[in-house]
């Protein structure tokens, strides 16, 4: 795609009538959030590369990190693309124990069958179901930060009680892909990103995170900052990283613009393709995926209503930035009743 500046320095902004959006229907926007969406911290759109709508509540502002939970994962999913693409892993058939040689020798076949794919796509056999609308099962992360060795934890429960192939949403499984990422490139992810990713895109470089303990506000609440680690050093894989609104909003148009960012081919156009195109479970390589009134979205999601959501066909990322709270209300329709009635037919061009 053809684009006039990169937001690599600076955004640029514009009133929703200049690039021909209409402010009214936008407009209502603020109504929708104010009567029921009391924990959204910052929202941010972005149409054609340009801001054209920025709200904050509750004392933050544009340059303030959140922790964004479970969009983690899909800056995870692009830095194993990268990491592909540099050649430190082969493909994503590859075997996910060939990356744990220590831990092999007690473990079963089904544990031997699982690759880098099955935990990209949450079809690798872990001990909890799905069900239609929620999770079936208890996923223990209170019971992870307890433990000494993250990956074998992880490592222990692979292959229990079901067969690869089948969909079931766990989040400790893409600690096993941060591990991988330091194992074949001598980096932790965090630092892979800040390399790769965060910095040719002039996101803030993520900190290291000094974890003293692991308690839950320490590893899943209000003390996380920068990037939360494992004991032995790994970069939690599927939540911990905490993100401002417009840096959230910079990855969403990496990945809105196949993966080029100004003069460098970030992330190659075949793994963005790979990681959003449309299944049978909705669901890509760790991106949530949607199909309504003909427009096809692809989403990173995280607790408490954090989003960053691309729908290619409308040439628009929306960032949602929020406090963690449990049962937060869905975000899209705000998206749905506002945003893209008010973009109307507009699109790429």
């Amino acid at each position: 795609m053809e684009r006039d500046y990169w937001p690599t320095k600076q955004w640029r902004t514009a009133t929703p009538a200049v690039m021909g959006v209409n402010g009214e229907k936008l407009a209502g926007l603020d109504t929708m959030i104010k009567s029921g969406y009391g924990n959204i911290n910052g929202f941010v759109i972005v149409h054609k590369g340009h801001i054209i709508f920025e709200r904050y509540d509750h004392g933050y502002g544009s340059e303030d990190p959140h922790h964004v939970a479970s969009v983690t994962k899909s800056i995870i999913s692009a830095l194993i693309g990268v990491a592909i693409n540099a050649g430190y892993i082969k493909n994503v058939e590859e075997k996910v124990l060939d990356y744990f040689p220590e831990y092999i020798a007690n473990y079963a076949n089904m544990k031997r069958a699982v690759t880098i794919r099955h935990l990209l796509t949450m079809t690798a056999p872990f001990p909890f179901s799905w069900k239609t609308g929620g999770r079936g099962g208890q996923e223990p992360l209170d019971r992870l930060r307890r433990q000494r060795d993250w990956v074998k934890y992880t490592l222990d429960l692979l292959g229990q009680k079901s067969q690869p192939g089948q969909f079931q949403y766990y989040t400790a499984g893409t600690h096993l892909l941060s591990a991988i990422i330091t194992r074949v490139t001598g980096k932790s992810a965090r630092e892979y990103a800040n390399e790769h990713l965060f910095r040719p895109l002039g996101m803030n470089e993520i900190p290291d995170h000094q974890s003293n303990s692991f308690g839950l506000d320490d590893v899943f609440g209000k003390n996380v900052t920068g990037w939360v680690k494992d004991p032995d050093g790994n970069t939690a894989g599927g939540w911990g990283l905490t993100l401002t609104p417009r840096d959230m909003a910079r990855f969403g148009l990496l990945y809105l613009n196949d993966g080029f960012w100004e003069n460098t081919q970030v992330i190659t156009r075949e793994w963005v393709n790979e990681s959003t195109a449309m299944n049978a479970n909705n669901y890509g390589y760790l991106w949530w995926l949607r199909e309504e009134g003909g427009i096809f979205s692809f989403s990173a999601l995280g607790s408490g209503g954090n989003v960053i959501c691309c729908i290619p066909e409308k040439d628009l990322v929306v960032v949602i930035a929020s406090k963690i709270i449990s049962k937060p209300r869905d975000r899209w329709p705000l998206i749905e009743k506002c945003i893209i009635p008010a973009l109307g037919d507009l699109g790429r061009n």
